[in-house]
């Protein structure tokens, strides 16, 4: 017999390239998202795929299904500045009453749960690079806190579960991840760099772009997760890449790779915006015999490949939905 997934966020960047995943492993599959920030298109492959189902919820609400669910992979979560600075409230509930009910649902299915956590759990980190020990260096109440904070609780709230009711748990963080499906207009770095290139504007690079980060391709990102979700270790493990670099010095990458003549531009550097970004994977290589095999320029050149790909509709395209209803 199959065994079943449910994988929520399922039509976000990584939540579709996860339901491709465990398609290919022999799963069935299915899919959660109320795309408040995911794009039907990421799923759109996955139309007449026998073993795929799709569920049209938001994870706040009450979640009721019949059948027998094995696993559970819980991505749904705004993931990027603009969503969550346009989205808050929803971002703390997804972080908490989401995560509430997906714990219960995997207690009523005897399920094994995985939670995405994130880096930013790490605040703006006053260790370097982070390990999974460190507590972090997070305000609570700056424009981040909503996501950082629903982020932390998420994992206290996993561990409860874990420690009271004996439920099998676990817990990636994950570090800046890239790929074909991000969209242009999230806010994050590589999609922000590359739809400027691919629209003839200026790089645009907040601070003095001294700032570092570390980019994950999505297969690396997905294999660390699979491994994880099929181990033994109950305990949040980093998946990222370890390789880091200065975002100006990622500008002029990004410039040389698209071949457009643009400049780099500078602006103020956001509220509580991290200086430092590099995770420490040493448990991942030793409980999971997991590292990153995707190097930087191959990973950029297939991103970029499919950003290229994208009609100028979709390039010069702007969010305009109605976050009203969300943020109750």
């Amino acid at each position: 017999m199959k065994k079943t997934v449910l994988i929520t966020g399922a039509a976000g960047f990584l939540g579709s390239h996860l339901c491709d995943r465990f398609i290919a492993e022999g799963y069935k599959v299915i899919g959660m998202d109320n795309f408040i920030t995911g794009d039907q298109k990421n799923l759109k492959h996955l139309d007449h795929e026998a073993q795929f189902n799709f569920i049209n919820h938001d994870v706040t609400e009450h979640i009721t299904i019949e059948e027998d669910i094995h696993y559970i992979l819980h991505f749904a979560s705004p993931a990027s500045p603009i969503d969550y600075l346009k989205i808050p409230i929803q971002t703390l509930k997804v972080g908490s009453l989401g995560t509430h009910n997906l714990l219960g649902l995997a207690k009523a299915k005897n399920a094994r749960i995985l939670i995405a956590s994130t880096s930013e759990i790490y605040g703006d980190p006053l260790v370097h690079p982070q390990t999974e020990e460190y507590y972090g260096n997070v305000n609570t109440i700056g424009p981040r806190g909503v996501y950082d904070e629903a982020k932390r609780f998420q994992e206290s709230i996993t561990m409860a579960y874990n420690t009271f009711h004996g439920l099998e748990t676990r817990i990636v963080r994950i570090f800046n991840t890239y790929g074909p499906r991000m969209r242009l207009n999230d806010g994050r770095v590589i999609p922000a760099f590359m739809g400027q290139a691919l629209r003839g504007e200026d790089l645009t690079v907040f601070g003095d772009g001294s700032q570092t980060r570390s980019f994950c391709y999505v297969t690396d990102q997905v294999e660390g997760i699979y491994r994880l979700l099929l181990s033994d270790y109950e305990l949040p493990v980093n998946i990222g890449n370890p390789h880091e670099i200065s975002i100006r010095d990622f500008a002029e990458e990004i410039i040389k790779l698209t071949g457009t003549t643009q400049k780099v531009i500078y602006k103020d550097l956001p509220v509580n915006d991290p200086m430092q970004r590099q995770p420490n994977i040493d448990k991942a290589k030793s409980i999971l015999g997991w590292e990153p095999k995707v190097d930087r320029a191959e990973g950029m050149k297939k991103t970029f490949d499919y950003f290229k790909s994208l009609t100028q509709e979709e390039l010069y395209k702007s969010e305009h939905k109605d976050f009203t209803k969300f943020n109750k």
